[in-house]
């Protein structure tokens, strides 16, 4: 059951598209993100969901009520700011119950409410301290508590953890997901950080100059995104570009320069002008010609190392860069290569992609 339709959604602001018809449903209970690049219509969708824009175009059900023009105050929802706007002169059972009191709660039962929802976000015997005397990641769930102690249907999140160091943004994701399950409600969360919309969405749309490009679970959008934009985006990709020469059944045989022609598991129709994209991770290195249909050779440029994983970079001969990723698994993961090095790249047909947009 969808808990929010997005229909055709166009909002413009004077000749600039800032959503170009938008078509998203959300289910009831699901961890929703929107995520993109700055500029690509996120953070606008998610101000029509709240009501501080209204719609150029197309509508906004929530709970199956056309909401697209009705007053912030008047929606089921509530949302998080990126700046997390609790009120520094409030202690912080003051700032969470703040919403209620404006509301006509008795005063009895707001502190209770408030309570309740200080102790489901883990900040039982908080609430007497003022804003300044909290961490970043407890002032932030003073913003989240203050949402959720109004009940709403929807929770709305533009990007809650940018203000974060990483390691504490991390582990801000990992509570956020747990919240969300214990609290039972819709979440749609903007963001254009991938990690934390992978590691915390149960589906996740993919925006760029103000259309969906694609929603799918965070695995699909990984291993089986839709287009060109889509694999670039979500995460790290080697992109061939290549010419479709002929098919089979379930195969598609691209000609492709350093590859030749090989044949790809395709799924549907593909011809003309194509890329094919293969992770970096599923590509192996070694120092001598590989058995395999899908290889190239060329010269290690440089590596960046990130602990756990080194990312090393082959060029190939008049070729696009290649990017490889490591399993550090050893601490003398990567003492036999060096800059110069030439090696050979080695991958499955079954682990590339073929994409025609």
């Amino acid at each position: 059951m969808s808990m929010i339709s997005i229909r055709s959604l166009t909002k413009t602001f004077g000749t600039v598209i800032a959503v170009d018809n938008a078509c998203i449903e959300i289910r009831a209970n699901e961890f929703f993100a929107v995520l993109g690049p700055s500029g690509c219509g996120k953070t606008t969708l998610l101000r029509m969901l709240a009501g501080f824009e209204i719609p150029t175009h197309g509508q906004i059900l929530i709970d199956n009520h056309d909401v697209s023009e009705m007053p912030p105050n008047l929606r089921p929802v509530n949302m998080v700011f990126q700046s997390y706007a609790v009120f520094p002169h409030m202690t912080v059972l003051d700032n969470v119950r703040y919403g209620l009191k404006v509301t006509g709660v008795a005063a009895k039962e707001a502190r209770q409410r408030a309570e309740e929802t200080l102790e489901m976000v883990q900040l039982s015997g908080f609430g007497s301290r003022k804003p300044e005397q909290l961490s970043g990641g407890q002032r932030q769930r003073v913003a989240l508590a203050r949402a959720l102690v109004k009940r709403p249907k929807v929770l709305l999140l533009d990007e809650p953890m940018s203000a974060l160091d990483a390691k504490l943004r991390e582990q801000m994701q990992l509570e956020l997901a747990r919240l969300q399950e214990d609290v039972g409600i819709t979440f749609v969360i903007v963001t254009h950080d991938q990690d934390e919309a992978l590691s915390m969405a149960d589906r996740i749309a993919v925006m760029n100059d103000g259309k969906v490009e694609q929603i799918a679970t965070p695995e699909e959008l990984y291993e089986s995104p839709a287009s060109r934009f889509v694999a670039d985006f979500i995460g790290k990709v080697n992109l061939l570009d290549g010419h479709v020469v002929g098919a089979g059944t379930n195969t598609v045989t691209v000609d492709v320069a350093h590859l030749g022609q090989v044949s790809i598991p395709h799924q549907g129709h593909a011809s003309g002008t194509v890329s094919l994209a293969v992770r970096p991770e599923k590509i192996r290195m070694d120092s001598h010609k590989p058995d395999s249909a899908l290889r190239m050779n060329g010269r290690i440029v440089d590596w960046a190392y990130y602990g756990d994983s080194s990312h090393i970079f082959v060029q190939p001969e008049d070729g696009p860069r290649m990017s490889v990723t490591i399993q550090n698994e050893t601490r003398t993961t990567i003492e036999n290569a060096d800059r110069g090095d030439h090696v050979w790249l080695s991958w499955q047909p079954g682990d590339t992609l073929i994409l025609d947009r």
